[in-house]
């Protein structure tokens, strides 16, 4: 009798406090978390069950006669990212929920024309589907697709990127937000970056460009990463080529998973390797590549918070064409004037000396916090580690030994601080710390031509953007930078002493450490720089717009131009820097007229630049070494100006047919001596034609052609030296510049379904299709070998 009274008692306790429970409501407001601004007709739902609600006019729900517990609420808008939140409900319960407007910054990237790093500045950029175009071929590459950029070449492998005839420490190369430090050891290191890991290329012309840095006097390439949608989605893509010209290739693929709560993670790898290369008439003996790429990627991905980690690794080795190590002056003058190398044998993948072998490991943290009714403030660590080893032809124990051998480690904290509560201006500002040290690793039986170094950085960053109606806006900025280098390094004591006066100099860097002919320094340098922008942009009718761009840059000079001393094997030659040399301060002024319409289109973006104390590497002589005779280039600074014109136009000629054409005019005079500046880009213009069926599955043909004038103003660095074989003197052109070419090329595509939901990508091209056999003026190895002839390409891309 008890057992039943007790159970009685239980099953009434249990349903009185069942129905105090399920009686509580809550409610809420659901806002927008940019402007406060009320969201109506948000749906929201308490999941795994059948409760709903929906905002009304003032943003407002309810959810009633609900049991106490812990809910998960889902929130969905049309435009807006859905939402999970957890609550926890003991009583009746009101909550202020945001949601946020701007998808762009959760979803995919979609590249439009107009998208733009600052609504002020002047760029252009590469979409994934021009990218996949260079596969196999390298970031340089890529870009001199571009007007005003070109490249500079070291053979066909080794391709710098150049804006406005401005390469090397006057290019900021912005990586996952990391800037990129590989160019610290001459101006003929191409970047070590895998453009297949990448969604998008940017080049920014000039100035806006504060954020990354006070040295962009040439410009800014950005590369970005995709942005992942919030979802739940597994895909990938495998890209691989086949080349004719090489026999050789390369094959890219990633996976990439996400999650509908913001989680993701992507894998890609890609290989790469060609053999020696072939001009129309002989091979490039010793001019193939390998190539090993990978990196991975994880994050999390939401409006209010998150995080990214990010590493990448390059493994790179170039083979040095073999013709352009000479042993003597004869043998420099017979490469000048004759059409066909000194060493032309069979096709061979075997990579000998002298080569190049780098390697680039890249790692970098993010997180980010968006701040209700403020902004979004970000911080980011990265890593870099470089390894620059170059082999020369040796013998005995130190045949496998490279003669240049180089480790640099680059680390740097970050933060950035986005203000943008208003509509009106947005504010932006951050502030910087690095610390670089470069190794010269010891055992190569060479003095090292970089020294030993370590350097310190600082620095701080303001921009604002103000818009100030619809269709006009400025932008502002200014940066402060702190550098400070300390090296150790031997110098010559002839050259200490009598060549560079260096002892009434600096008197200051002498350890009092002299061994036989050799002292031992400490150079040590300071820097302060300081850099502005000035940016106006305004928006006509018939989609035309302005751009005015003003900006003021300062760059100290990189350790290869105060410290080089010594026979660079990659580039065969002798360079020769010097601590004399000072910052150099640019003023860069340029305008852009842009018409973005389909149908017709145009960019006419005129420039000017004023570089005070420009830096520039020129030839002075020949010497001879036990390694051979060399041509002698050294470090000196004068004043410059740099002024030319970029055209793009674009037209649709019907339905099917498309016109494309590009034209880049800069002229470039070293003012100190009243002559033309040394290795700027002629004119070149670029026309295109192609035809497309989408119905026939997405078919694209495309004719290309591009000239290349020959640059007829450059400054005379020819000299007369004695021939040792000849027992006389002779006459070295070096500086004449090779005549006019012209090629076509041919690209063809078409998309097929695959799988399930995949895609399969066929493509092929020709380059070179006339075979043309030309020199390029902006190749250091133009003296001893023609470009590349004729070659077929075929393209294989998988979505899936």
């Amino acid at each position: 009798m008890k057992l039943f009274y007790y159970c009685v008692f239980v099953c009434c306790l249990y349903t009185t406090t069942s129905a105090q429970k399920c009686n509580l409501s809550f409610k809420g407001k659901v806002t927008d978390f940019h402007d406060s601004s009320i969201i109506i007709g948000a749906s929201l739902q308490i999941e795994n069950s059948n409760k709903y609600a929906t905002t009304d006019f003032d943003g407002l729900f309810e959810f009633n006669n609900i049991c106490a517990g812990k809910y998960t609420i889902i929130i969905k808008h049309v435009a807006c990212d859905t939402k999970r939140i957890s609550i926890s409900i003991t009583e009746d319960t009101f909550k202020d929920i945001t949601l946020e407007h701007h998808l762009n910054e959760l979803n995919e990237v979609i590249v439009k024309t107009n998208t733009k790093t600052k609504i002020t500045s002047v760029e252009q950029s590469l979409k994934k589907a021009a990218i996949d175009n260079f596969t196999d071929k390298s970031l340089g590459d890529a870009l001199s697709t571009l007007s005003g950029v070109s490249s500079l070449n070291t053979g066909n492998s080794i391709v710098k990127p150049m804006i406005h005839g401005l390469h090397s420490s006057r290019l900021l190369l912005i990586n996952n937000n990391v800037r990129m430090f590989d160019q610290e050891w001459g101006d003929e290191h191409a970047p070590n970056i895998d453009i297949n890991a990448s969604e998008k290329i940017t080049v920014v012309k000039g100035a806006n460009t504060l954020k990354y840095g006070s040295d962009a006097i040439g410009g800014l390439i950005l590369i970005e990463l995709k942005k992942y949608a919030v979802k739940d989605s597994l895909f990938g893509s495998t890209i691989s080529s086949f080349n004719s010209n090489g026999f050789g290739g390369n094959i890219n693929s990633e996976i990439v998973k996400t999650y509908k709560s913001g989680l993701y993670a992507k894998l890609q790898a890609n290989y790469k390797q060609f053999g020696d290369f072939k001009t129309p008439d002989y091979y490039l003996t010793n001019s193939g590549l390998k190539s090993i790429n990978t990196s991975f990627r994880i994050g999390y991905n939401g409006y209010e918070k998150g995080f990214s980690a990010y590493y990448s690794f390059v493994d790179n080795e170039f083979a040095i064409l073999q013709s352009s190590h000479i042993g003597n002056v004869n043998d420099l003058v017979n490469a000048i004037n004759n059409k066909k190398p000194r060493v032309t044998e069979d096709f061979s993948y075997d990579i000998n000396f002298p080569k190049q072998a780098i390697t680039h490991h890249l790692a970098k943290i993010e997180a980010y916090k968006r701040i209700k009714g403020f902004g979004k403030l970000s911080v980011q660590y990265d890593l870099q580690i470089n390894r620059r080893q170059e082999f020369d032809l040796r013998r005995g124990d130190l045949r496998n030994t490279p003669v240049i051998d180089l480790r640099l480690f680059t680390n740097s904290l970050q933060t950035d601080l986005e203000i943008d509560y208003s509509d009106e201006l947005k504010l932006n500002t951050g502030i910087l710390v690095r610390y670089q040290q470069n190794d010269a690793i010891a055992g190569t039986g060479t003095n090292p031509l970089i020294p030993d170094f370590d350097k310190y950085e600082a620095g701080a960053f303001a921009t604002a953007n103000y818009k100030l109606n619809f269709d006009t806006e400025f932008n502002a900025g200014f940066r402060y930078d702190f550098s400070r280098i300390d090296a150790r390094k031997n110098y010559n004591l002839n050259d200490w002493q009598e060549t560079y006066n260096y002892d009434e100099l600096f008197p200051e860097f002498e350890t009092g450490v002299i061994n036989g002919t050799r002292i031992f320094t400490k150079p040590e340098f300071t820097f302060h720089n300081f850099s502005a922008s000035l940016g106006f942009s305004k928006s006509f009718e018939n989609d035309i717009s302005l751009f005015i761009n003003y900006g003021l840059a300062s760059r100290m000079p990189n350790p290869s131009e105060l410290f080089s001393d010594g026979l660079h094997h990659s580039a065969a030659r002798i360079e020769t820097g010097l601590l004399t040399i000072n910052k150099e301060i640019a003023n860069n002024f340029i305008v852009s007229l842009e018409r973005n319409n389909d149908d017709f289109g145009f960019v006419i973006s005129p420039y000017y630049k004023y570089i005070d104390g420009f830096i520039q590497l020129i030839p002075v002589g020949i010497t001879t070494t036990i390694r051979g005779a060399f041509p002698v280039w050294e470090h000196n600074q004068i004043d410059a100006r740099i002024f030319g014109i970029d055209i793009d136009v674009n037209k649709k000629i019907s339905e099917r047919f498309n016109y494309k054409g590009n034209i880049s005019l800069l002229k470039g005079d070293n003012l100190s001596d009243d002559i033309a500046l040394i290795h700027m880009p002629s004119t070149s213009f670029t026309n295109s034609i192609s035809y497309t069926k989408k119905e026939l599955n997405q078919l694209t043909v495309r004719l290309q052609n591009r000239t290349v004038l020959q640059q007829n103003q450059f400054p005379d660095y020819n000299f007369n030296t004695f021939n040792a074989i000849q027992q006389q003197d002779v006459f070295v052109d070096i500086s004449s510049t090779p005549p006019a070419y012209s090629l076509f090329n041919i690209q063809t595509s078409a998309v097929f379904k695959a799988f399930k939901k995949g895609s399969l990508k066929l493509e092929f091209n020709v380059d070179n299709l006339f075979n043309v056999s030309y020199r390029e003026n902006l190749n250091r190895l133009r003296y001893f070998a023609d470009e590349l002839g004729r070659n077929f390409n075929l393209k294989i891309k998988i979505n899936y």
